[in-house]
């Protein structure tokens, strides 16, 4: 390991430094990872300004949970022929034990929480040590820098899962962030008939109808009430309850965004009445990291378009800036260790 090595460490709420990293040796059934690069989201910046909810961040703490890399080393149990392989990675450290777990369903463990870039240490480093169980291995002429948004392309994958959207339906997509992109791009996967984006940036029709959308509209336009899949991107109250407003009856809607607490929510009487199929996210399983990783190989998966910052460690205070600036033309900002 170079001198120059270092590590991005946020001591307490709004303090961070660089500090020099040393490699952990991977254990039995752990990997070593050289880190290409690491995304910064919106859960990032709550972890530096100290909002994240009590229980789902422990300090002091090295961020970066959405990650490329290639491995470097392995420990006893692990496949040498892992070794040079381009890799992204889980980040919830499930117990594999518990019935949750069993049922493949690692993001709601019983026995705790703990994720990379959160209570363990991330990305925003030299390297990263993590059992390999939680790796998927890429294609040897994969875009690293591409595979850093497979994290959040993960999470929108179990939605795309959940939502079950057959060829020929009318589909959904509300919120224009990355999030709402990589939806856009999961559905258009699935052959539909209509795909519809609804957001307030009008700046991103564009990109929406590269990424396959049919049609893009505000949220101020008239808007239909006949679609068959609705994927919820955006992460407030009234972007879920504008998703509802556009299903047929009998519906399915799938909300991934996280309005603030206490936030008024859907109404159960129309849900009732017009016998809606609601789903929620929260993380990827291994299910759906496998089809992201699928999806992504088979290239209809394009997360470059969606990079407009890559910044060094030592900009991480600015990269932090960036993400919750609401400029219009950040879009993912990546660090490069």
């Amino acid at each position: 390991m170079s001198a120059a090595a270092q590590a991005v460490v946020i001591e307490a709420p709004g303090e961070h430094r660089l500090v020099p990293h040393e490699s952990v040796a991977p254990a039995a059934g752990e990997a070593l990872v050289r880190v290409h690069a690491s995304g910064i989201c919106g859960s990032d910046r709550e972890v530096y300004q100290g909002n994240r909810p009590e229980g789902y961040v422990r300090y002091p703490l090295t961020p970066g949970h959405e990650w490329s890399g290639t491995v470097e080393a392995v420990g006893p149990g692990v496949p040498e022929s892992l070794v040079g392989r381009k890799v992204v990675g889980e980040g919830f450290r499930n117990c594999q034990v518990c019935d949750r777990c069993h049922a493949g369903e690692t993001t709601l463990c019983t026995a705790g929480y703990e994720e990379t870039g959160f209570t363990q240490p991330g990305a925003m480093a030299a390297t990263l040590t993590l059992p390999a169980r939680l790796l998927h291995v890429l294609s040897d002429d994969a875009d690293l820098t591409a595979a850093a948004l497979l994290e959040p392309a993960a999470c929108i994958a179990a939605a795309a899962l959940k939502a079950n959207a057959r060829p020929g339906e009318k589909v959904a997509v509300v919120g224009t962030g990355t999030l709402g992109m990589f939806a856009v791009q999961f559905l258009k996967a699935g052959s539909p008939g209509e795909l519809l984006v609804v957001g307030t940036r009008p700046d991103r029709a564009v990109l929406s109808k590269d990424f396959g959308a049919t049609d893009f509209r505000t949220k101020d336009e008239p808007l239909p009430d006949d679609f068959d899949v609705v994927i919820e991107t955006a992460g407030s109250a009234d972007a879920a309850r504008t998703a509802a407003s556009l299903l047929r009856r009998g519906g399915r809607l799938v909300l991934t965004g996280i309005p603030a607490p206490g936030a008024d929510g859907l109404d159960p009487t129309d849900l009732v009445v017009r016998q809606l199929e609601v789903h929620t996210v929260f993380g990827a399983a291994p299910e759906a990291w496998a089809h992201t990783v699928r999806v992504f190989g088979a290239g209809l998966l394009n997360p470059l378009p969606l990079v407009t910052h890559e910044l060094p460690l030592e900009e991480f205070a600015h990269a932090i800036e960036l993400v919750g600036s609401g400029d219009p033309k950040v879009g993912k900002v990546l660090i490069k260790p």
